[in-house]
């Protein structure tokens, strides 16, 4: 007990001025910091802001569309939706197109198109046969 009171003593003594001190009288501040130009300052600070994170995310989606920013060699020629969440795409990689069917958690290369360039249209063989082929395997697997 004797240690605290060594300690207590010389904190108390160096407060005795400030307890000491009248208390001085409570001085208005002056203008209130929440005028009308602060606060139009403050909006315009952050309209600024937002404005240029829009213009930004605007500018790197843009950048993101252009040719030779390692896209990769696979490209999407077209698609169609089958269902609500099933749809059927076709893909070009090199020479070959690829019919592939697309659900969720799962695609399946439905058919391959070979002997066509990716950029060449179709010819109306393979189109037709196509569709036999399709038609014939919906019909086996309904039978099936």
């Amino acid at each position: 007990m004797s240690v605290s009171r060594r300690w207590l003593w010389p904190v108390l003594l160096s407060a005795m001025p400030v307890l000491a001190e009248p208390a001085r009288p409570v001085q208005p501040m002056g203008e209130s910091p929440l005028t009308a130009v602060t606060l139009l300052e403050t909006a315009g600070g952050l309209a600024l802001v937002l404005v240029l994170i829009l213009g930004l995310a605007w500018l790197v989606r843009r950048m993101g569309h252009m040719p030779g920013t390692g896209k990769g060699l696979v490209r999407v020629l077209g698609g169609v939706s089958l269902g609500p969440r099933e749809r059927a795409v076709v893909l070009a990689v090199d020479d070959v197109r690829l019919l592939v069917g697309v659900a969720p958690g799962r695609v399946q290369t439905l058919h391959v198109l070979q002997g066509h360039g990716a950029d060449a249209p179709e010819s109306v063989e393979t189109t037709e046969s196509f569709e036999r082929r399709l038609a014939e395997a919906a019909r086996t697997g309904r039978d099936g």
